[in-house]
């Protein structure tokens, strides 16, 4: 792991004092999962369940806030299982799917959430029609069921035709009282209100937690960032952790930590886990 500044070395060894009081947030792509073309052959890294059980007894909790739906997030990173591992050992894993819309716990093992937006049937309705226009049309597009999410990556110039839907999705959001949320080769579409920075504060509060971690790689995890150096200013020891990557790397500025892509985070949490193991032997 890099060390952005002699502050971030500070603040890990500040938060690895307060291991069993804090709290653990990771998105799911590019910091659990790596990026695929394909949202849906996505799948957690294969170390990442044991890294996860692992801290899990070192932590007050671990917390996965993502903007996929819940459920598939369950069932492409095995996440129920893992939560059953960490039950075992008196410890709980949260879910937080699209952006804090849905939660799941491995103690109350359902998906909770509420109804989709008003207004996000008319734009899908209206999307083809974009698309086409701006030679998009064969930009994948996933309905989140509370959420759209609009692929570039599969298109032959794929950041081009990002720049070239961003501005058209964003008017059409507009007209139905929606936000965007751009990502890695992905304009999301969804109802305003609730991002991971919500998320990060609701899981501080419910918890008491006395630290936090978050792990990002996105442009939609700026609100989290945003959420936890807060947190660090209101006196909370935290550690910012980007998980780069040659496409995305907004995030590395604002971190504490810079680790390389899915590999890099867990080689931190294994560092996180035995240094905080030590410490309390």
């Amino acid at each position: 792991m890099e060390f952005t500044s002699s502050q971030g070395e500070q603040r890990y060894a500040a938060l690895v004092r307060v291991a069993a009081e804090t709290v653990v947030g990771l998105d799911f792509d590019g910091v659990l999962a790596p990026i695929v073309d394909d949202p849906s052959a996505a799948h957690i890294h294969p170390d990442a369940g044991e890294v996860l059980v692992g801290l899990g007894a070192q932590v007050l909790a671990v917390a996965v806030i993502t903007g996929r739906p819940a459920r598939q997030a369950l069932d492409l990173g095995g996440l129920e299982e893992v939560g059953t591992a960490m039950g075992d050992a008196g410890k709980d894993l949260y879910l937080f799917g699209q952006y804090g819309n849905e939660r799941w716990s491995s103690t109350n093992r359902r998906v909770i959430g509420p109804r989709p937006p008003h207004g996000l049937a008319s734009f899908e309705g209206e999307l083809p029609r974009v698309l086409r226009r701006v030679d998009a049309g064969e930009a994948f597009v996933e309905d989140k069921g509370l959420a759209v999410a609009v692929h570039t990556r599969r298109l032959p110039d794929a950041e081009a035709a990002f720049a070239r839907l961003l501005p058209e999705l964003e008017a059409l959001a507009a007209r139905h009282d929606l936000v965007v949320e751009p990502g890695r080769s992905v304009i999301e579409v969804r109802s305003p209100g609730s991002h991971k920075g919500t998320a990060v504060r609701t899981i501080v509060e419910e918890l008491d937690a006395g630290g936090f971690l978050f792990a990002g790689d996105d442009l939609g995890d700026l609100e989290a960032f945003e959420a936890v150096r807060q947190l660090g200013d209101d006196g909370m020891p935290t550690l910012l952790v980007a998980s780069s990557s040659d496409e995305e790397n907004a995030l590395v500025g604002l971190a504490d930590v810079v680790v390389p892509g899915p590999a890099g985070v867990l080689t931190l949490l294994r560092q996180l886990t035995e240094d905080a193991a030590s410490l309390r032997a």
